[in-house]
């Protein structure tokens, strides 16, 4: 996916202007910047609910079709089951009830909720609630993902064992992926590449990880210099 020249303002506010990104296709963004800075209105305009003023966004053949949205609250519908809440995003797109109960099986299998397919929204904790909003956004069949802070306000626990369900599910079906955080430590850890939003003309900060994902440590030297480099960015942004 690449963003070309956009540009985007609201009244006097300029959030983009003759703005460039390359997304290379089966890879993840992390985005990350200050508030108001563009980060939901580059997710928008990826998801083609918002138009730029200026400019194109352009998608490889790969990346044409529905999206996958994973939002902060994981938006479950309260009155189906775990398993319903994750068959019921297969029904356009798999006529078939055997197979969308096996992919629906599959994927809350790999978030490791097998065993509580019958239970409620209600009766979930936090974070199995997100749990299942991943297995869902992965059954549903799309070759774009866009993730709007899915572990934020969650105890660092928690947040890395999603992270970790999420990375089971993309490695095994990699999807080209923008992925907004607050948080650096995700950022660097979860991302091909990171970008930080704040000038309307270029990123502040842009960075590819060439480490593999399964080899990063938070604590390694690189890592530990990249994320001192993006908070300050970030802090004078």
């Amino acid at each position: 996916m690449q963003f070309l020249e956009i540009s985007k303002r609201y009244e006097q506010n300029v959030v983009f202007d003759h703005f460039s990104l390359d997304i290379p296709v089966q890879s993840i963004l992390s985005v990350v910047g200050p508030s108001g800075e563009g980060k939901t209105t580059l997710l928008q305009m990826a998801a083609g609910l918002l138009e730029p003023d200026g400019g194109s966004i352009r998608k490889e053949t790969s990346e044409e079709g529905s999206v996958s949205y994973l939002f902060q609250e994981s938006r479950l519908l309260g009155s189906s089951t775990v398993y319903a809440n994750v068959e019921l995003a297969l029904r356009r797109s798999h006529s078939s009830e055997t197979e969308r109960r096996q992919i629906a099986l599959h994927y809350l299998a790999m978030v490791g909720l097998s065993g509580s397919l019958a239970l409620y929204p209600s009766q979930l904790s936090g974070g199995m609630r997100q749990r299942v909003a991943i297995a869902r956004a992965f059954a549903h069949p799309a070759n774009l993902m866009l993730l709007d802070e899915p572990f934020q306000s969650l105890d660092i626990k928690l947040k890395f064992s999603l992270v970790d369900a999420f990375l089971k599910l993309w490695e095994e079906q990699p999807r080209t992926t923008l992925f907004v955080t607050h948080d650096p430590k995700e950022a660097l850890m979860l991302g091909d590449a990171v970008c930080c939003l704040g000038d309307p003309k270029k990123p502040l900060w842009y960075q590819q990880i060439d480490i593999p994902r399964n080899a990063r440590n938070i604590t390694d030297a690189k890592m530990l210099a990249w994320e001192a480099t993006l908070v300050r960015t970030l802090v004078n942004a």
